[in-house]
C-alpha cells in the first residue's frame, strides 16, 4: 500500500492505566457535500396560501403561518391526537429492540441487518415555529459549538493527492459514481471472494495496512484517517440517493428512519406514526432535526453490494446506518455501543469527540449504553472535524459524540461489525459439555455426604484439609470438562447464526451467467423455454462464494446452510437450509476446499455418477456456478 498518499493518520495510543481493545457489524458493524436542504440560511419553504392558516406574520424571526411538521406533530400530541415520542437512552432497549433499531442486527450493525446496530452520531434541532396551543415537549434548539480542538498526535502527513484521486483525475472528473464503479471492477477481477473481501477491507483502511490494523488498532484503541480526497467515497451513498429512497414509498418511520434531536442535554425521537412523505422529513430536517436510515442495504444497491462483500472479511454480520445532520445541530447524546464502529464520511464535515471507557467493565462491552450525560463524561482522547472521505475508527466502548458545524451538513455512514462475537459468546457451549459430561461420566454424579458442613462463605477462612480436597476436586472437573466440550459443534453453531445474518450475496456479471440466475428460462411461444439445465460428468462446478455455506451435525441430521436467498432486510426470512445424505458431506467438503478452483463432476467423491450429478443440483439454489456460462453447456 503507498503510504505517500496525502494522508493524515491520527491514533491515540493506550495508556498504561486502562485496557482498551477493539465495526457493526452490525453493521452492523462505518460523506461527501450538500446535496441537502441547508438548514440555517436557506429561505423558508412555506405551504401555498390556501394551505396556510391565518395572516403570515413574522414571530421570533420565523414566520407565524408557516406550517413545520414539527409544529403539526407537536400541536397533534398536545390535542391528544397523537404522542411525541420522547425517548432517552435511559432506557435500555430489549436485545431484539437494538437489533431491530440498528440494523440490521442491529449486530453490528451494525446486514443486519445489522445489524450489524450502531447509533454512533448525533444531530439537534432548531426552534419550531410558535404554536398559541400548550405543548406537552420542548422543541429541540439549536445548541452553540464551540471551536473543536486541534486533532491529536497526528502522524503522518503528505503534500499532493493521493493516489486513488489521482487515478479517478480528480473527484468528480468521471461522475460521481466512477470511484465505485472503478474499486468493484478489481474486485470483480478476484476469483477468490476472500481475497476480494480482504482488498475491500484493505481499500477501507487504506493507507493503514490491515496487518498493522489489526495488530495496532482493532479492539485496542481509535484511528482517524484523514485522506484529503472528497471523492474517496464518491458513489457508495448520497444525499440524492438518500432523497429517492425516501420517494420510494418503501420506507416507515421507526422501521427504517428516525427523525432524532438532542439539545440542552435532552435526546428526542420525533417519529409520526405515518409514513414519511419527503416534504415531511425534509420539512423536520430543516428544522434542525438529524435523519438516521436505518439499514440502507435494505434499499441501496451500493451499500448491499458494499457490506455483502466486507462481512466475509470480518466473519460477523457487517451492518449499517446512515446519519443526515443539518448544520448547526446534533442529534444524539454520548454513547458507546457494542459493535465496532467505521465512520464513512460521505458528505459535509462533522465534529467529533472519542472519549475512553470509563471503567474497565465499558471496555469491549456486551450491550449499548444508555444515553450520557456531559457532567459523565472526561476530556476526549480525539477531538476531530471529519471531512468528506475521511475515516474514524472506534473500538466498542469508546464513548462518542458528533455534532455539525454551523457552515455545512453531514451525511455520514456507520459501519457495524462484531457485535456478540465473543470468546464468552462462544463458551456459552459450557452448558452443553456439563450434560454430556454428567451423562458419560459418574464423578460428576458425585459429591461428599458432608461437604455443606465446611464449604459456604461461612467457612471460608477455616483451616480444613476437606475444604482443600474439595477445591481441587472442583478444579479438576472443570479442566476435565473441556473433553466433553462440544468446540467444533459450537463453532458452527455460531457459523449457522452468522449466515442467518447475512447479507445475499450480489453477483458480478460473469457471476450471473455461470449461475442458475443468469439461466435464460422464459415464457415464448405459448410455452416455457430453455428450461432444463444440462449438467454432465465433464461439466466443471465450483462454489458461488467461499462462506455461503456450513455444514452442520445437528440432531434432525446433517445441515447444509446456505445464504443465497436469503433477504436484505434483516431476519426477513428463517434460515435457509438443506438436509443432505451423510454420504454427501465429502463432496461438500470437497467443494470447499477445491475453491476456488472449478472441478468436474465426475471427480467428486460420491458413490455413483447420479449421485454426483445429483448433488450438482445445488445449482437450482444459486449455491454453485459452472465454469461455462449455463447457456453453453
Amino acid at each position: 500500500m503507498n503510504t505517500n498518499s496525502n494522508v493524515d493518520l491520527v491514533a491515540v495510543p493506550r495508556q498504561p492505566s486502562e485496557h482498551v481493545s477493539r465495526s457493526p457489524g452490525s453493521p452492523h458493524r462505518p460523506g461527501p457535500g450538500g446535496s441537502g436542504p441547508a438548514g440555517r440560511g436557506r429561505r423558508p419553504w412555506r405551504r401555498p396560501a390556501w394551505s396556510r392558516s391565518g395572516r403570515s406574520r413574522r414571530r421570533g424571526g420565523r414566520a407565524a403561518g408557516r406550517l413545520s411538521a414539527l409544529s403539526v406533530y407537536r400541536r397533534a400530541a398536545a390535542a391528544g391526537a397523537g404522542r411525541l415520542e420522547r425517548r432517552r437512552r435511559g432506557t435500555p432497549l430489549s436485545a431484539g429492540g437494538k437489533r431491530a433499531r440498528a440494523a440490521a442486527q442491529e449486530p453490528p450493525v451494525g446486514q443486519r441487518r445489522p445489524g450489524p446496530r450502531p447509533q454512533p452520531e448525533a444531530p439537534p434541532q432548531p426552534e419550531a415555529p410558535r404554536s398559541r396551543r400548550p405543548r406537552r415537549s420542548r422543541r429541540p434548539r439549536r445548541s452553540r459549538r464551540r471551536a473543536p480542538l486541534p486533532e491529536r498526535r497526528e502522524r503522518a502527513e503528505a503534500p499532493g493527492g493521493s493516489p486513488e484521486a489521482k487515478r479517478r483525475g480528480g473527484p468528480r472528473a468521471a461522475g460521481e459514481a466512477a470511484a465505485w464503479r472503478g474499486l468493484l471492477r478489481r474486485l470483480a477481477r478476484l476469483e477468490d471472494s476472500r481475497q476480494r473481501a480482504a482488498e475491500l477491507f484493505r481499500w477501507l483502511v487504506a493507507p493503514v495496512a490491515p496487518g498493522e490494523f489489526l495488530g495496532q488498532y482493532w479492539e485496542r484503541e481509535p484511528l482517524l484517517l484523514r485522506r484529503r480526497d472528497p471523492g474517496y467515497y464518491a458513489g457508495l451513498f448520497s444525499t440524492a440517493e438518500f432523497d429517492a429512497i425516501l420517494r420510494g414509498g418503501q420506507v416507515h418511520f421507526g422501521t427504517h428512519l428516525d427523525v432524532t434531536s438532542y439539545a440542552e442535554g435532552v435526546r428526542e425521537t420525533h417519529n409520526p406514526s405515518r409514513r414519511p412523505l419527503p416534504a415531511v422529513v425534509w420539512d423536520f430536517y430543516q428544522n434542525g432535526c438529524s435523519l438516521r436510515l436505518l439499514s440502507p442495504q435494505t434499499f441501496s444497491p451500493t451499500v448491499w453490494q458494499f457490506l455483502s462483500i466486507l462481512q466475509e472479511h470480518f466473519g460477523s454480520m457487517a451492518g449499517a446506518n446512515t446519519y443526515l445532520t443539518p448544520p448547526g445541530t446534533q442529534g444524539f447524546a454520548p454513547h458507546y455501543d457494542d459493535i465496532e464502529a467505521f465512520v464513512l464520511q460521505l458528505e459535509g464535515k462533522k465534529h467529533w469527540r472519542v472519549y475512553k471507557p470509563r471503567t474497565e467493565g465499558e471496555v469491549l462491552p456486551q450491550f449499548s449504553s444508555a444515553n450520557l450525560t456531559q457532567a459523565e463524561l472526561s476530556e476526549p482522547v480525539l477531538e476531530t472535524v471529519l471531512e468528506a472521505g475521511d475515516l474514524l475508527y472506534f473500538p466498542r466502548g469508546f464513548i462518542h459524540q458528533g455534532d455539525c458545524l454551523t457552515d455545512a451538513h453531514s451525511l455520514h455512514i456507520t459501519v457495524s461489525s462484531y457485535q456478540r462475537n465473543s470468546w464468552g459468546d462462544l463458551l456459552q457451549l459450557l452448558p452443553a459439555a456439563l450434560q454430556m459430561a454428567l451423562e458419560e461420566d459418574v464423578e460428576y454424579r458425585q459429591v461428599p455426604m458432608d461437604y455443606l458442613s465446611y464449604m459456604g462463605v461461612a467457612n471460608s477462612d477455616a483451616v480444613d484439609a476437606r475444604r482443600t480436597a474439595f477445591m481441587e476436586k472442583v478444579q479438576s472437573l472443570i479442566k476435565k470438562l473441556v473433553d466433553y466440550a462440544p468446540i467444533d459443534a459450537a463453532v458452527d453453531q455460531r457459523a449457522k447464526s452468522f449466515l442467518h445474518d447475512c447479507l445475499p450475496p450480489v453477483l458480478t456479471q460473469n457471476e450471473k451467467a455461470q449461475s442458475v440466475y443468469g439461466f435464460p428460462a422464459r415464457w415464448q411461444d405459448g410455452g416455457p423455454c430453455d428450461v432444463d439445465i444440462l449438467i454432465t460428468k465433464d461439466t466443471e462446478v465450483r462454489l458461488l462464494r467461499h462462506s455461503i455455506i456450513r455444514l452442520c451435525n445437528e440432531e434432525a441430521g446433517v445441515m447444509l446452510y446456505y445464504t443465497t436467498e436469503n433477504s436484505r432486510v434483516y431476519h426477513k426470512e428463517e434460515p435457509k437450509f438443506l438436509e443432505i445424505d451423510p454420504e454427501y458431506t465429502d463432496s461438500i467438503e470437497f467443494l470447499l476446499s477445491s475453491y476456488p478452483n472449478h472441478v468436474c463432476v465426475d471427480t467428486l467423491p460420491c458413490e455413483t455418477l447420479e449421485d454426483r450429478i445429483s448433488l450438482a443440483t445445488l445449482l437450482e439454489k444459486g449455491i454453485l456456478t459452472t465454469k461455462k456460462p449455463l447457456v453453453q453447456l
